[in-house]
């Protein structure tokens, strides 16, 4: 029944999105040079533009522009084309983007920064009606003067519009982004969002050895997208492994420059060059030990191809060891472009006592032991599943060893996702996992991203059903819940941009979701500069308002070893609590999140919640500790850091 409910839904979201009619439109400004008036921004010719004053006087940032549309549409995003000539003065930069039905309320829909060139600048969001759009420009893009100008401005909308139900969530105000993000991070001490691109902010060919990566950080406490060109290290950061290493630290391996290491500081805003690995690679994954040592393996996209076996980096010794007892042939898919591929995005878990279980996307899991020289045994298969390269592995309860996975495909690429869905169970390292298949998903998907959330629903966002590399054709817009008291799928809200090869979703400490990225393909069409914030239905009341959430006053202590006991104070009163692990992601790999329950003995305000004993189970790092009422209503989180001794 639920099917015929998400077909609907994405239907609804997703019906003819065009460019809207602008006969009869006006257009408002607080500044324009004689010569250069805003009508020009829909005139329909490229050769003339809008522009803010410059003579006799310039006048100040902020600028605006306000275009009445003369009637009310279905807005679901625009088109902001920079100015076309010899000159780039006026390129918007930092933004804000409203819509209003009277010209008085006014809503966010938008928020961002643009990338400094002249190619078309598209910002879908979810549908809302209005009369009038406002874009109000902070920055000139490249800090050249206070102007603002645009060639052509557009507004997209469809036909028919629904409100979507907050009951299965709210997907909110578009982020726009300086660079196509293939992969992101969250920030432990400010719960910025850290993302990458490549030697260019829209482009990954060619990049190999270029030694750059154009970075940018998402700060959801002001709105504001900052920029950064990384050089210092000599390291293109695309196509990496990533982990968030035992102080919380971004931890990027190989990609473009496959030998090398960089490592982001959040405390002093910097980047740290790190020793080489013993083997180059690109498309590995990685994973943070128990011990606070990171395992990689794989990664024959780059650095050569084939025997890309295991090696262990130590933050003792600052030094990468090669690990000979760890092969990667047992964890090869039997793709159909060979080594190149069957190596790539493993999913790694590590786990208790230095072991690192291997769940996918290969049929056959594998436990590694990472001690002297390390060792390789088989876990057995994953049930009846496939080879599910990009699909995904999230360890949604990680007290009782739970792992969930859903979709991927049998080869990279070229051949039909499948709706597949497993739960496994693994205990002690080096004996047979067991999963279980569940009921399967709506959707047949790869290249998605599934993200655990406070009360250990998996969302599952994006993703092909005919996965192909830099290509929307098959895109999934509904997206999924998956409900672990009943191990089955319900439908959430769709997302209104695709997010397919190149896409990446992560949980924040306010409970949300950011999704974002896709594409990196240069001037092709399925460059997605961009991400959503996802609201889930937690965050509301039955009627749609917003829920009161619970409030942690304060902590015992935010820097704990494991086995220890937090004892945290409530505004109110409270039923749960959860850990759930920082989150990094590329290529729908994130083995840094995961999810600790925690049943607290209470007395009045005051809670007391103790750390698994096991740093295979709390591994050293930083984590978001939530609290939830009676409702489900989480709390922002207070973060914790998790120490093994």
């Amino acid at each position: 029944m639920w099917h015929r409910l998400l077909s609907t839904l994405v239907a609804c979201a997703h019906l003819a999105v065009s460019q809207t009619d602008r006969t009869g439109w006006t257009v408002a400004v607080d500044s324009f040079q004689t010569g250069n008036e805003a009508t020009n921004v829909l005139d329909g010719n490229t050769a003339t533009i809008w522009h803010t004053q410059w003579t006799p006087v310039n006048v100040a940032l902020p600028h605006n522009i306000t275009i009445d549309m003369k009637k009310t549409y279905n807005v679901n995003g625009l088109t902001y084309l920079p100015r076309q000539d010899d000159y780039n003065n006026g390129n918007i930069g930092q933004h804000t983007i409203q819509v209003s039905l009277d010209g008085k309320t006014w809503t966010t829909t938008a928020i961002g920064t643009y990338i400094d060139d002249k190619s078309l600048k598209t910002t879908p969001w979810t549908t809302a009606q209005a009369r009038y759009v406002r874009i109000v420009a902070q920055t000139e893009a490249g800090g050249r003067g206070p102007w603002t100008s645009a060639a052509e401005i557009n507004i997209l909308s469809t036909a028919t519009y629904s409100k979507p139900p907050t009951s299965l969530g709210v997907w909110g105000m578009t982020l726009d982004f300086p660079i196509v993000p293939a992969a992101a991070a969250v920030l432990h001490d400010s719960g910025k969002v850290l993302m990458w691109s490549s030697y260019k902010p829209t482009d990954f060919g060619g990049g190999a050895g270029s030694g750059t990566t154009d970075t940018a950080t998402y700060d959801p406490a002001t709105g504001t997208v900052s920029q950064r060109i990384v050089t210092n290290t000599q390291h293109d950061m695309f196509c990496p492994g990533i982990s968030l290493d035992a102080s919380g630290r971004p931890f990027v391996t190989g990609g473009n420059d496959a030998a090398k290491l960089s490592i982001y500081d959040p405390n002093a805003n910097s980047w740290i060059a790190g020793p080489n690995m013993q083997i180059q690679r690109g498309y590995q994954a990685s994973a943070t030990l128990s011990d606070g040592r990171i395992f990689t393996i794989g990664g024959s996209w780059s650095g050569g191809e084939g025997n890309k076996n295991g090696e262990v980096w130590s933050p003792a010794t600052n030094t990468w060891t090669l690990l000979g007892g760890c092969p990667v042939a047992p964890m090869l898919t039997a793709d159909a472009r060979g080594v190149y591929r069957a190596d790539n995005h493993g999913w790694l878990f590590g786990w208790k006592s230095g072991s690192v279980f291997q769940a996918g996307p290969s049929k056959a899991m594998n436990w590694y032991t990472t001690s002297g020289t390390g060792a390789q045994k088989a876990a057995g298969l994953r049930s009846t599943d496939a080879d599910a390269m990009n699909g995904n592995a999230v360890m949604y309860d990680a007290a009782n060893g739970k792992i969930l996975t859903v979709g991927g495909a049998p080869n990279y690429q070229d051949n039909p996702a499948t709706s597949n869905a497993f739960i496994i169970s693994i205990g002690a390292p080096g004996t047979t996992a067991s999963p279980v298949k569940i009921g399967s998903m709506a959707n047949a998907r790869a290249f998605h991203n599934s993200v655990v959330m406070p009360d250990g629903k998996v969302l599952v966002v994006g993703g092909e059903s005919y996965p192909v590399p830099f290509s929307d054709d098959t895109s999934i817009f509904a997206s999924e819940l998956f409900n672990p008291a009943t191990s089955s799928f319900t439908p959430a809200n769709p997302i209104s941009v695709a997010r397919t090869y190149h896409s990446w979703a992560l949980l924040l400490p306010d409970a949300t979701i950011i999704s974002g990225g896709g594409g990196l393909c240069g001037g092709c069409a399925t460059n997605h500069p961009n991400a959503q914030i996802y609201s889930p239905a937690y965050l509301f009341n039955a009627d749609g308002s917003k829920a009161a959430r619970p409030v942690i006053n304060s902590v015992s202590s935010a820097n704990v070893v494991v086995g220890a006991k937090i004892t945290i104070t409530m505004n109110r009163a409270v039923t749960s609590f959860s850990l759930v692990r920082f989150g990094s992601a590329t290529h729908s790999v994130n083995t840094d999140q995961r999810r600790i329950p925690l049943t607290p003995t209470v007395s009045g305000s005051t809670y007391t919640v103790t750390v698994p004993g096991d740093s295979g189970v709390a591994l050293p790092g930083s984590w978001m500790l939530f609290a939830m009422d009676s409702a489900g209503v989480p709390s922002v989180a207070k973060t914790i850091l998790i120490r093994s001794s």
